[in-house]
């Protein structure tokens, strides 16, 4: 092994592994010095658990002129009979590094090493990443070599695993922070966050398509069924809605109670105007019948549901709003105050899609004109239209 070189990578990490600034250049560099420097790796692979609501974290595995393999755990792999029985729990458990040669019958009691040593490694060591918070991590390195690792190179790995663990805490660091804002503020909104827009009143104005939604007869559904079965509920009813809301580009904004708030944006020249529109009527249609599906147990009935939402386009101003140091990243103006009545008036008409004029105007086909109406707190009366499919 040469000696020089196992000292650039290190110094290569301490000072930030500045050519690897994602976590699958992170591995495939620092495995490409490795071997570089002398170690017989043949596979390699990093375990990070993560901060995330769908997945437990993230498996990275590297193997000589391959692309890094990336893969999600699930909650459910610790519980794994696969997972409970292998060399990783162990070392999980303990934050203790564990080495087995694969000629070791000891090796035989974990069903993993069958799969590795089909491929011909010799020889294979977990050791742990200890993060700064006391979280164990782990990694893996294996080698094809007739004689497995050398002490030497053993070493080599142990000096490389501390620096390392400290380059992985930062990436999962940074994962954490984007997941987060992403999970409660949104993609645009955490991108802005991250960027350094938090001070209170930044804003920027945009032209948007506007969802505004909310569940039919949710408060006496509230007032008669325990609080859990409520939250399960709303649960299962969003699910109807955001996946077909972020599939065709639109940001989730805020929950409030029954009520989902999304906003489409739309191109500064309003070039994309129609696309946009088209996208947020395929997702309010995809959302109608996801809705009109939704069944839950209740005792010895079954609950259906239905909502209702509303559609506009209107320009609104987007950014930090609140309180001294309590901010929130949110949408207001008139074009939103206008959504939040015309989805009240959906209720009133009986109608789950409902759109403003100055929507149906962009997509003239498929509405219907349900007449003008008051609106509170405008000067004039609006006209909605609804879909032509749905019958009142």
């Amino acid at each position: 092994m040469d000696a020089s070189r196992l000292q650039s990578t290190i110094d290569w990490f301490t000072d930030g592994a500045r050519s690897a600034p994602t976590p699958t250049q992170l591995l495939a560099q620092s495995c490409e010095r490795l071997v570089d420097a002398g170690l017989p790796l043949w596979r390699v692979a990093a375990f990070v658990r993560t901060l995330h609501p769908d997945m437990l974290g993230r498996y990275f595995v590297w193997r000589p002129g391959a692309e890094v393999i990336v893969n999600a755990a699930d909650f459910d792999i610790e519980e794994s009979p696969e997972f409970k029985q292998s060399p990783l729990a162990i070392v999980r458990r303990s934050g203790k590094e564990l080495r087995y040669r694969l000629d070791d019958p000891e090796s035989r009691h974990f069903p993993f090493f069958d799969d590795v040593r089909n491929e011909g490694v010799t020889d294979y060591i977990v050791l742990p990443l200890l993060f700064t918070d006391g979280s164990i991590h782990l990694s893996s390195w294996a080698t094809k070599h007739p004689d497995g690792f050398t002490d030497e190179q053993l070493d080599g790995l142990r000096r490389v695993g501390r620096p390392f663990a400290r380059l992985a805490e930062i990436h999962a660091l940074r994962r954490t922070a984007t997941t987060l804002l992403d999970t409660y503020v949104g993609n645009r909104a955490g991108e802005r966050i991250l960027a350094g827009d938090i001070r209170r009143g930044h804003a920027e104005t945009m032209q948007a398509a506007i969802w505004l939604s909310d569940l039919r007869g949710f408060t006496p559904l509230s007032d008669r069924l325990p609080p859990e079965i409520v939250v399960d509920i709303l649960n299962q009813y969003f699910d109807c809605q955001v996946p077909a809301i972020r599939k065709h580009g639109g940001e989730i904004l805020k929950f409030m109670g029954d009520g989902l708030l999304a906003v489409f944006p739309i191109a500064k020249d309003g070039g994309n105007l129609g696309d946009v529109c088209s996208r947020v009527l395929l997702a309010a249609r995809e959302a109608r019948v996801n809705v009109d599906a939704m069944r839950y147990p209740s005792g010895e009935a079954v609950e259906r549901f239905r909502f209702g939402v509303a559609l506009h386009i209107g320009g609104i101003l987007f950014g930090n709003i609140g309180g001294m140091s309590r901010l929130d990243f949110t949408c207001i103006g008139p074009a939103v105050n206008l959504a939040a009545r015309l989805e009240k008036i959906a209720g009133k008409l009986n109608r789950t899609v409902v759109a403003s004029a100055a929507f149906a105007g962009v997509l003239t086909d498929g509405w219907t004109d349900l007449g003008e109406f008051p609106i509170a707190g405008f000067s004039r009366p609006q006209r909605v239209f609804g879909l032509r499919d749905e019958v009142a």
